[in-house]
């Protein structure tokens, strides 16, 4: 005989992570026949399934409960017609591991049949606990007792047992119990005798299940094998052993304040006393002493992003004619009023006027959704109006975002008075409209019209764009399609989302009709803008109908230059058009497209490299991309431009690379080309970085046999796309998206993932690799200390200049740039912990070595690298 020590083989619960199975199997037994008084009480009974057909489908609802409350949601089996039994052999996956199931699971099972069309009844529940009471989970099949005509009760003392012992019963428990030991092997095996006793069995339980009034259902509970083993689950919870320590009186004991959410009349009538009018005359020869100056200065230093205390608050206003004279301290001040106490309004208002003009720069923060004040808006417009048309276009971008904070009834009723004014005056009259221009740029056109001078006080930022833009045509370009991307924006969700794309709508028609009503030169800017739509739509046709054609790449490109090369293929001979303006740099005339130099990129969307003919003569060489939204890398460039001019100012050339982007669409637009190769591919071609430039500019008495200028690109590039890509959490750098020019300057391409995120493991700092520090001379060498001191310098100008990039972040907050969508709330945190502006200029330059230092010791990143090099070679 075996012993039980032969089939001790088990399995902790917690063990587990895998879901838990049942089968529901066959339903045995007869339904009671409804009475007729029962059929009369509710005549729907009789179009019940187990009435009306003998093999009715029904419908079982299982759920698991625990301390007599539901652990998860219930699971039901399928619908579909039955033919031959009542029930169906059907495998259903509870909402539940293993490993998440109490001691005390109880499995509640109610079947259900239809009422009707829409309704359905209970035929039956039956219950049964997942583990036995010494802790198995129950194995193999069982027939559980249905309690008909009600719900599964799954409480602790559940009313519809499923293995309820009653008289006519306890002869098949027996029999069960007996089965179950020859099972585990207590009881010996004889073939022959086990084959008739097992028979009989089975004959027995199915005379017990038709002489029964109650309905069964045979349940089987999945087995864990392993190599042929069989194991049983048993249960065990992870570390319930383990004793915890709590105290019946906490020390702390919280009590509900009712009041906590009600005003403080303290503090409001502190905040009245202080912000009276009997104060504003005491105030104004106040000076502060050493000890609250450093206060003061302190305050004023703080980034745009922090909050100030109360205290600092009262501090700023007490001290306002004070700090009237710095120009830097006008913004916290701002901060500090409560704009809805009309008396403490006015006050602020009258400030402004006697305060220090700010900085052109920092004006755009008063644009934000934080100011809402219309005197403070208007402010921050005449502070803009002294920007070059160079300076405003640097930030054109954030500033078409930042009208989505303006007053929407304001731009609504200029629009009104526009047009009012256009159906009264004359010819002569209209082209007066907007005036020439106040920008340092036309001091030729210094009159203004009447109109002009009658519109400067209630100016809004919406007609202060378009009339910069009417009398420049680069600024007319690009502030023409970034309202274009704003319209074409379709994913409206919200009512205001609606308001805001109605906005930009109304922005574009008073563009577009000042435009056309005003000097014969804006009519021939509209012009242009047209011709350029015109165009984007037939190259956006074109690459549809190559994206359609199947077949290999190279058939595409022939197919491809066959239609820039058919003058007939579209409603504009691509090949040769009347010259306009190219929307990515209107500085370029463009007059057609060269049809044989035009490729396909091997990427997915397949990008479109064309070569425009130019009125100038040199050819000028673009991408075009469609099925991508471009908004980002825009965004991204225009950082990297601003930041490039940033460093300029501090007489620190780093040679960096920021080519153009245009969005022209949501789904399309240009990329400028720069003449260049992948780091990746000079590795491949030339072994080394220095091979490489060596090979095209050799010099025998300079170090390495570089020229020292090409070598200085390299050096300076390098620092600079280290320091900015580190700001701005530039993500997916490998040596496929690091271009390198033959002139040495290096540049990065592709910023698809900003602000820290990254589809890489551990990804470093910045993206410094072995073979970049080894075209220096390794890190030992002259030009790699170079290297550091550069971007120590690029580091801290440019966190001295820290307000203007969180400025430009905090204006594209809504501007549904992918990466600054995902957390718009912590966007401009995210940049201003990577400058590290609490630190001083020494422990930041430490801070940075220390960065540079992981970056070129980083081991991930290698590892990364090669896994990306082998799947670039098996993709080609």
């Amino acid at each position: 005989m075996k012993t039980p020590d032969d089939y001790l083989h088990c399995v902790y619960s917690s063990c587990m992570d895998v879901n838990v199975q049942i089968k529901i199997g066959p339903l045995k037994g007869v339904h009671p026949v409804p009475e007729y008084d029962q059929i009369l009480a509710d005549p729907m009974i009789k179009f019940c399934g187990l009435h009306e057909n003998s093999s009715a489908d029904l419908m079982v609802e299982c759920q698991i409960f625990s301390g007599g409350r539901p652990l998860a949601l219930p699971v039901y089996t399928s619908h579909r017609a039955q033919t031959s039994s009542t029930m169906r052999n059907e495998w259903i996956n509870l909402p539940l591991n293993f490993s998440d199931l109490p001691r005390d699971a109880m499995l509640a099972i109610t079947l259900y049949d239809c009422v009707g069309a829409t309704a359905r009844k209970p035929v039956g529940g039956t219950t049964i606990s997942l583990f036995s009471k010494h802790g198995v989970f129950r194995q193999g099949m069982i027939d559980l007792r249905v309690w008909p005509d009600c719900v599964a009760d799954g409480s602790t003392q559940s009313s519809t047992p499923g293995k309820a012992c009653h008289d006519g019963k306890k002869q098949i428990t027996k029999l069960g119990k007996l089965a179950k030991k020859h099972r585990e092997g207590h009881l010996p095996e004889v073939d022959w005798l086990d084959r008739l006793a097992f028979c009989k069995i089975e004959q027995i339980k199915e005379a017990e299940k038709r002489s029964s009034d109650y309905l069964y259902l045979m349940v089987e509970f999945p087995e864990v094998t392993k190599d042929g083993i069989k194991y049983s689950v048993v249960f065990y919870e992870q570390d319930g052993d383990e004793l915890y320590q709590f105290r019946d009186h906490p020390d702390i004991v919280l009590v509900p304040d009712s009041e906590v959410l009600q005003e403080n009349l303290v503090e409001n009538k502190h905040h009245n006393l202080t912000r009276s009018l009997h104060r504003g005359v005491s105030d104004k020869d106040l000076k502060p002493n050493s000890l609250i100056r450093d206060k003061l200065n302190k305050i004023v230093a703080y980034p745009p992003t922090k909050q100030l205390t109360t205290e600092e608050q009262d501090m700023i206003w007490k001290y306002r004619f004070y700090l009237s004279a710095q120009k830097q301290a006008l913004a916290k001040f701002l901060h500090c009023v409560n704009w809805e106490l009309a008396v403490e309004a006015r006050q602020a208002v009258d400030m402004l006027q006697q305060w220090a003009p700010m900085e052109v720069e920092d004006s755009l923060q008063l644009l934000s959704p934080v100011f809402t004040h219309p005197a403070v808006r208007r402010y921050a417009i005449t502070r803009l109006q002294q920007a070059s048309d160079d300076d405003l276009l640097l930030y054109l971008l954030q500033l078409v975002q930042a009208l989505k904070y303006e007053d929407f009834y304001e731009i609504n009723e200029a629009y009104k008075r526009m047009q009012m004014k256009e159906s009264c005056v004359s010819d002569n009259d209209q082209k007066e409209i907007l005036g020439p221009s106040t920008s340092r740029s036309h001091e030729s056109k210094n009159s203004k019209s009447d109109l002009d001078v009658e519109n400067d006080e209630d100016q809004n930022l919406a007609t202060f764009l378009i009339q910069r833009a009417c009398h420049n045509s680069t600024l007319a370009n690009y502030f023409y399609w970034y309202l274009i991307t704003e319209c074409e924006d379709q994913e409206v969700t919200v009512e205001l989302d609606t308001k805001v794309r109605e906005m930009y709508l109304t922005v574009m028609r008073m563009f577009q009709e000042t435009l056309q009503n005003g000097f014969a030169e804006w009519q021939k800017q509209q012009q242009v803008l047209q011709h350029q739509v015109a165009l984007i739509d037939e190259l956006v046709k074109l690459v549809k109908s190559v994206q359609r054609e199947n077949c290999n790449r190279k058939k595409k490109i022939e197919q491809l230059q066959v239609l820039l090369a058919d003058s007939e293929a579209f409603k504009i001979n691509l090949a040769d058009f009347d010259p306009i303006p190219f929307p990515l740099d209107p500085r370029i005339c463009i007059r057609g497209i060269v049809p044989h130099n035009a490729i396909l990129f091997k990427s997915a969307l397949m990008p479109l490299r064309l070569t425009f003919k130019t009125t100038e003569g040199p050819e000028y060489v673009a991408i075009f991309k469609h099925g991508d939204d471009l908004r980002q890398d825009q965004f991204v460039l225009q950082i990297i431009t601003l930041m490039d001019k940033l460093l300029r100012l501090e007489n620190l050339d780093l040679k960096l690379t920021p080519y153009r982007v245009l969005a022209t669409g949501t789904k399309h637009g240009f990329v400028q080309y720069i003449d260049s190769q992948t780091v990746a591919d000079v590795l491949n071609s030339e072994g080394t970085i220095q091979n490489f430039l060596r090979k095209r500019h050799p010099s025998e008495t300079s170090p390495y046999g570089i020229t020292p200028d090409v070598m200085d690109s390299y050096i300076r590039s390098c620092a600079g796309y280290c320091v900015i890509t580190y700001i701005l959490g530039v993500g997916d750098r490998h040596l496929d998206n690091l271009l390198l020019t033959t002139s040495g300057k290096l540049f990065h391409i592709d910023f698809g993932y900003i602000l820290g995120r990254d589809p890489k493991p551990l990804p470093p700092p910045m993206k410094l690799s072995k073979e970049m520090v080894e075209a220096m001379g390794g890190t030992d060498s002259e030009h790699y200390h170079e290297f550091r001191k550069l971007c120590y310098t690029a580091f801290l100008h440019l966190r001295r200049n820290a307000n203007v990039i969180l400025y430009l972040f905090s204006l594209m907050v809504n501007a549904n740039v992918p990466d600054i969508a995902l957390e718009p709330d912590k966007a401009i945190k995210k940049v201003q912990d990577k400058l590290q502006l609490e630190k001083t200029d020494e422990q930041a330059v430490q801070f940075f070595k220390n960065l540079l230092d992981d970056s070129v010791s980083a081991v991930m990143p290698v590892l990364v690298e090669k896994f990306h090099q082998l799947a670039q070679h098996w993709r080609n």
